[in-house]
């Protein structure tokens, strides 16, 4: 398989050329249309008084223009769609250079309370969303923050082959992406499905066919009239017919223009993703059954999808008056159209919900599959009942670069638990870390940063990052409390993986050390797995009473007045803490 960096440069420098030349074609389309218009001003101007011949002139000069302008349009979707495919590749370089933290970082899905996302930076700057979104759909963005913090357990293989299967594709994916950028959609989805789905009729059922009988009328009229066989005055009174029927709807058609057009960007960005889907070929469980939830008995999706959109386009052009006075006159125009949309409507608001969720389904899959692509030296964890809960191999963090991480071997059983000390800076934090967010990608089913990694799917619970609350009137010690009253909760009736970080913090070392002590055996007692990090070393005592309990550390050393750290877990406990040589070697004492 092609390496990603190699892949992304190479797709950058085919689209700038692809760019260059579609620059050219566009110059030389604008130049024609230009040559055009200027050559009927000539040619009307030449044979002025000749009617005939100027009209022939004229006739000729708009179906051209219009046939370049219609060119010109194409070239330009083409061009921009071309841009967003460039932009793309330049995004994947710089993420895989770690320089990504001006992507969007999720700020608005940072919940405190969450059993996990906050103490695991799963969003905000430097985030692990920040790092692998790429969703570009607001749908496809909210699946994905489902995937991130829905603690789902279920089906992790069927998930594992979608993105295994979704990974191999990088230009589907990428083109899947560009075209759903290029409309900037300003109303939710799920606000468009409401009204569709609510929406109800409020047209007379003869509207069906009144305006087609209006339109034969008027064109027999307009006939007529040209053949000189009735009076002038009969089609200006039959205009005043076509306004005054239009005119006693005027407010309901308004309405429902004001609506509809909140759906226009909607429909327009998303019947070409469910094109891109309909086509594509997948053999994979999870995006087949996807793919057959939007097919219909009659017609594509896409197409049906397309045909909203069409009407949304058509009823849009009413704001130009000559459409709307002679539309309206001669067509009823805009009764027309309000009887398709509500024809749509009514036809298909059962499905549209299920048609956007699919969409939002491979906007996010999209995502899990570029992050799997982007990561060929990760593993995809080998899904096992077994003793071990996690058995890895040179586990590390998948954030940090390749040259500064640093890996460890994990293996931990069921129901045991493992206490972690170790000096400031030395690596518990990172590590915790990274054991939670193996965790989190695993039960996603993507691929984790391991050479080896054997898993028993188990949620995730964590207490890391207490903060205190003025705006409850909460103290720390009150939150940390709280939030371990959650935990003990949660485990009353579900296995988790637990993973705590310093346990009582805001009280006093007597009292911590009590406390800390009869929340261990509780958790050891309630059968879960996890670890706990803490600098009180009385804590680690209880691995004599306890065979579930076992203690490892990081270590610390200072050698010639300096620092260092290797960040390897070993087992045992810490013996060489650094608050007391920081604050010299910093001359804070």
């Amino acid at each position: 398989m092609q390496k990603p960096l190699e892949f992304y440069t190479a797709e950058k420098v085919f689209f700038e050329q692809e760019q260059k030349s579609l620059k050219k074609q566009l110059a030389l389309s604008s130049s024609l249309r230009l040559i055009v218009f200027l050559t009927a001003v000539a040619g009307i101007y030449f044979f002025f008084g000749n009617a005939k011949m100027m009209i022939y002139i004229a006739v000729i000069a708009v179906i051209l223009f219009v046939y370049l302008l219609t060119k010109h349009a194409k070239l330009q979707y083409k061009s921009d769609l071309n841009k967003a495919l460039i932009e793309i590749n330049k995004t994947e370089i710089n993420v895989l250079n770690r320089d990504y933290f001006s992507l969007n970082g999720g700020n608005e899905f940072i919940n405190p309370a969450h059993p996990f996302s906050y103490d695991i930076d799963l969003f905000g700057k430097g985030s692990f969303f920040q790092y692998a979104n790429r969703t570009v759909t607001n749908e496809g963005k909210l699946n994905f923050v489902g995937l991130l913090t829905n603690n789902d357990i279920l089906n992790i293989p069927k998930k594992q082959q979608g993105i295994q299967e979704l990974s191999k594709k990088p230009k589907w994916r990428q083109r899947f992406s560009a075209l759903a950028s290029l409309v900037k959609v300003e109303h939710p989805a799920k606000e468009i499905v409401s009204w569709i789905q609510n929406y109800k009729s409020v047209f007379p059922k003869f509207l069906s066919f009144l305006p087609t009988l209006f339109s034969i009328i008027s064109l027999v009229l307009i006939g007529l009239i040209a053949m000189q066989m009735i009076a002038d005055q009969i089609l200006i009174l039959w205009i005043f017919v076509g306004l005054g029927i239009s005119g006693v709807y005027y407010n309901k058609v308004n309405e429902l223009y004001k609506e509809a057009s909140n759906a226009k960007d909607t429909f327009k960005q998303y019947h070409k993703l469910l094109n891109e889907i309909e086509t594509a070929s997948f053999d994979s469980r999870i995006l087949k059954e996807k793919q057959q939830e939007i097919e219909t008995e009659s017609q594509k999706a896409s197409v049906i999808f397309a045909k909203f959109s069409k009407i949304l386009d058509a009823f849009d052009q009413r704001n130009n008056l000559i459409i709307a006075f002679f539309g309206n006159a001669f067509l009823l125009r805009d009764l027309k159209l309000a009887h398709h949309l509500e024809k749509w409507m009514d036809s298909y608001k059962s499905k549209v919900a299920d048609w956007i969720h699919v969409i939002a389904f491979f906007d996010a899959q999209n995502t899990l599959a570029n992050f799997a692509f982007n990561h060929p030296g990760f593993v995809f964890p080998e899904i096992e009942q077994h003793k071990n809960v996690i058995a890895a191999k040179n586990l590390g963090h998948p954030l940090l670069k390749v040259m500064q991480r640093v890996d460890n071997d994990f293996i931990i059983e069921n129901q045991q638990f493992f206490i972690v000390t170790g000096a400031n800076m030395a690596g518990k934090s990172t590590f915790l870390r990274t054991v939670s967010l193996s965790i989190v990608m695993g039960n996603m089913g993507l691929p984790v940063c391991a050479d080896e990694f054997k898993y028993s799917p188990i949620k995730l619970i964590t207490s890391m990052r207490t903060s205190d609350s003025l705006a409850d009137n909460e103290s720390y010690f009150f939150s940390e409390l709280k939030r371990l009253k959650f935990i003990a909760d949660e485990i009353k009736n579900e296995d988790y993986f637990i993973i705590l970080d310093e346990i009582l913090k805001g009280t006093n070392s007597t009292d911590k050390a009590i406390g800390s002590k009869k929340f261990v055996q509780k958790l050891v007692s309630s059968k879960s797995t996890g670890i706990i990090a803490t600098h009180d070393l009385s804590l680690c005592e209880i691995e004599k009473e306890l065979p579930e309990v076992q203690n490892y550390y990081f270590d610390a050393e200072i050698i010639n007045e300096e620092l260092f750290f290797d960040y390897k877990l070993k087992e045992g406990i810490c013996k060489n803490m650094n608050a007391s040589f920081l604050l010299k070697k910093m001359e804070i004492i």
